[in-house]
């Protein structure tokens, strides 16, 4: 017989609870949107109709029928809603960054391993469909060995937003704290843990308040891994810059899943979602374009194709965490995996503020 649907309930229903968790666990078979904690507005209830709106935290805690809280609240307040809800007895997935440090994290997954509850932060970057094809290319040998890789999040918003937590001084806010966790995640899913880390975190734009732009060197023996964020590039630079010793993949564009997420459009009505034109796919070029021979060295013949983009589906981060529960499953973003993200982002810091290389321990 199937297994009962798990019973949801959402805290949050700001922007990344309604843009990014919301339809994503809509869209996912054995999981029920059942609650939605959202203070003072009715769009919840307008947008899922069949969801329970309750007010508060403890309200939500009162459902008995809710097992699993997903928690997309301001960074600020991950740890100590995580904390409640694990002492409630409840599963939590936690929208990123995990917490706003390292120790707060730290704390919450000693808490879910004691009391032995599915614990989990949103890396649903994972299934963006250039990442997933990326991960194919550099497992396939075509790169041959990686020994450079760059991703970047570059965005255009040169006026700061006012009001906006994100942008204010304090702690979990900032660009750092938003995009890092994607490209740090993805960096040690394709490379595991770094030998040491050098940052670069600054404010680029004038009166910002918190940091808006960042460059991460991830140090291994034989590779760098770039991981770069602005909000000042008009003309945004490729995604993702490979160099193996066998050739390179180029990949422009971000994922089409977060446009589509914020024109309202919800992946259980689409047939193509997630899904690239191929004008976006990548690049794998192999051998050398346009190299003469010289000194003795032949020249390596060069080849050019496109990659065709795998379709990315972030409901494979919620079906993942639902055949977890379920049994039929590991659990793809443990919380050991997102303690490691924390330290990444730490380290970085750190690196920034002493202006020196610094081991990862």
């Amino acid at each position: 017989m199937p297994e009962t649907p798990i019973q949801v309930g959402l805290v949050g229903f700001g922007f990344a609870g309604s843009t990014f968790h919301a339809p994503i666990i809509d869209g996912v078979d054995g999981l029920h949107l059942a609650a939605i904690l959202q203070r003072s507005s009715d769009s919840a209830a307008q947008a899922y109709p069949d969801a329970r709106v309750v007010r508060s935290l403890s309200q939500m805690l009162a459902l008995d029928s809710i097992s699993l809280v997903v928690v997309a609240t301001p960074n600020d307040s991950h740890a100590s809603i995580a904390r409640e809800c694990l002492l409630a007895g409840r599963d939590v997935v936690i929208d990123k960054p995990f917490a706003p440090t390292y120790a707060e994290a730290t704390e919450i997954a000693d808490l879910a391993e004691s009391h032995r509850r599915l614990l989990s932060v949103y890396q649903n970057r994972r299934w963006d469909g250039d990442f997933k094809t990326l991960q194919r290319l550099v497992a396939s040998g075509d790169l041959g060995r990686v020994i450079s890789y760059e991703s970047h999040f570059d965005r255009f918003r040169p006026e700061l937003r006012a009001g906006a937590w994100r942008e204010q001084a304090g702690p979990g806010t900032g660009v750092l704290f938003d995009l890092g966790p994607h490209l740090i995640d993805q960096a040690l899913a394709l490379f595991g843990l770094p030998d040491a880390v050098s940052g670069d975190v600054r404010l680029e734009r004038d009166g910002a308040a918190a940091d808006d732009a960042f460059d991460i060197t991830l140090h291994y023996p034989r590779l760098r891994a770039y991981l770069r964020a602005t909000m000042l590039a008009s003309r945004p630079g490729p995604h993702f810059v490979v160099h193996g010793t066998l050739g390179s993949y180029v990949k422009c564009g971000l994922d089409p899943q977060e446009d589509a997420l914020k024109r309202g459009e919800r992946p259980r009505d689409a047939t193509d979602w997630g899904r690239e034109p191929a004008a976006a796919w990548g690049t794998l070029t192999l051998g050398a374009i346009g190299a003469p021979s010289g000194r003795g060295i032949p020249a390596h013949p060069c080849e050019e194709r496109k990659i065709p983009t795998e379709a990315g589906d972030y409901r494979g981060y919620y079906e993942n965490v639902r055949d977890a529960i379920f049994g039929k499953a590991a659990l793809a973003v443990t919380p050991g995996v997102a303690l490691r993200v924390m330290r990444v982002i730490e380290l970085a810091q750190q690196s920034s503020r002493e202006r020196r290389l610094v081991d990862f321990t």
